[in-house]
């Protein structure tokens, strides 16, 4: 709820503010996601003298990273939102956040030239300044959007719907930039790095400036005295079996959602490698930049979040409950992998070979059309289900399982291999995407079985409420949320 009554006009209907906080957050996805489409690549490019810009790991060891760099930019939101909420404001915290991120984009974007004999102890500076300001800036933005509307204002859901839209256009953008720069570069993924500096510097310069005009004090003041208020006079009552149930629910979910991003998030590893490593990327005579392809899940979010919506809203009554829903997310999922199989199989184990880029596409597809089925559940399953009096520690909690799938995601994909020959790699690959297909088919399975009794333990939480078009929408596409440690409040 929000108690700032002023005045700073509309556009569109909505508060000038909303805007200003989309585009902020989208330069920040952008940059972000820029910097994600190039980092195994980066990783893996072998150094030269002649054009080599890379740091010449081997692919183990760099999806290995990139699974525990993506693992602890969901885990230092908890400690970013704590600050902002106890000491910073919301604000503070946005710039501070965005000031590392730029720094540490920028020491990633460090010519090797420049640092010789650091270019090691320069990228892990980078990341871990990386990581720092994710975990200032990541929590705090979708909580002021939230406050530019009063409570009961019927705009907030769309609202939120315009912001996500603004993370997805962001994450469509940064990839086919990104890729086209490197590519213009003759392959210097440190031009790349500047990129992406410089989205998240455009970020900050509008947080900057018009901030005080069209938000207010908004963000300014830490919402701890708040928070304790509503706390104390609930906090020492024991939980009740109700509730204890509910809780029961987040965590059974909790690890098939570990089974899911683990799986989703090869988008920027392993399957990141094979589109560059083993696919056909030629158009005529037009290579297509490897990085490109990372803006496949976001455009498709963006074109099928509304025809999602609008079938849920169609079926009425027959609608899958939530549970129902996550388990044919995974069973979309293995779909996906079944495509990146069919990529290896049409090699024939010629590691000469290359597969066809429409494998991909068809794999990205599923795993977006899976990713989309999750909407109901996720965040918005923590705030229904969660007790008031412990929704920040299950919020916690649910990050938790986010952050382990990242970390397993990574360990998954560092099972093609270190080095070795390619028909090894190819036959690693294969086993993997096979894996993930297999345990996310049985796990779809056991979770449809289980559905009714996870909805028993819900107690009526799914229950008495029929969405409408908008209400839908604003589900399927804060399904972004849920890989973004962005809860809104």
């Amino acid at each position: 709820m929000s108690s700032h009554n002023f005045d700073r006009g509309e556009f569109l209907g909505h508060p000038k503010g909303l805007f200003l906080l989309f585009t902020t957050e989208l330069w920040e996805r952008f940059s972000y996601y820029a910097m994600r489409a190039i980092l195994v690549l980066y990783l893996v490019d072998k150094v030269s003298n002649d054009g080599g810009h890379g740091l010449g790991w081997t692919q183990a060891d760099a999806l290995s990273l990139y699974g525990t760099f993506t693992g602890l930019v969901y885990l230092t939101p908890l400690i970013g939102g704590w600050l902002a909420d106890n000491y910073l404001g919301q604000r503070k915290a946005i710039l501070i956040g965005g000031a590392l991120m730029a720094i540490g984009q920028f020491l990633l974007g460090t010519p090797h030239a420049w640092v010789p004999g650091m270019e090691i102890t320069v990228f892990y500076l980078g990341l871990g300044t990386l990581i720092l300001g994710n975990g200032l800036f990541k929590p705090n933005i979708s909580t002021m959007v939230g406050d530019l509307y009063q409570e009961g204002d019927h705009r907030r859901d769309g609202a939120f719907t315009i912001f996500y839209m603004g993370i997805n256009i962001g994450a469509a953008m940064s990839a086919i930039l990104v890729g086209s720069v490197v590519k213009a570069y003759g392959g210097n993924f440190q031009a790349g790095f500047v990129l992406a500096g410089v989205g998240m510097v455009l970020s900050l310069i509008i947080q900057a400036i018009w901030a005080k005009k069209l938000l207010g004090d908004i963000g300014t003041v830490p919402a701890a005295k708040l928070q304790q208020a509503k706390q104390k006079s609930s906090k020492k009552e024991p939980l009740t079996s109700e509730e204890r149930d509910r809780i029961k629910v987040i965590m059974v979910m909790g690890l098939f959602t570990i089974i899911f991003w683990a799986g989703f998030e090869q988008a920027g590893g392993l399957m990141n490698l094979f589109t560059n490593e083993f696919t056909d990327r030629m158009i005529g005579s037009w290579e297509v930049p490897t990085a490109w392809f990372q803006s496949l899940n976001a455009i498709f979010i963006v074109v099928f979040a509304p025809v999602i919506a609008s079938i849920w809203v169609r079926m009425g009554d027959r609608e899958p409950n939530s549970p129902v829903k996550f388990a044919l997310g995974l069973v979309l999922l293995a779909i996906g992998f079944l495509f990146m199989i069919g990529a290896v199989m049409e090699m024939g184990g010629d590691p000469s070979a290359k597969s066809s880029m429409w494998w991909l596409v068809g794999a990205y597809f599923f795993h977006t059309m899976g990713e989309l089925c999750l909407s109901p559940i996720g965040l918005s399953m923590v705030t229904k289900l969660a007790p008031l009096r412990i929704a920040s520690l299950m919020m916690g909690a649910w990050f938790l399982f986010i952050a382990a799938a990242n970390y397993i995601g990574g360990i998954v994909g560092s099972f093609i291999g270190h080095g070795g020959a390619k028909e090894e790699q190819l036959a690693n690959a294969l086993g993997i995407f096979a894996g993930i297909a297999i345990t996310a088919v049985l796990s779809g399975i056991l979770l449809y079985f289980m559905s009714n009794k996870l909805v028993d333990w819900m107690h009526g939480a799914e229950d008495g409420h029929h969405k409408d078009e908008l209400e839908a929408l604003e589900e399927e596409v804060a399904v972004t949320a849920e890989h973004e440690a962005m809860p809104r409040n």
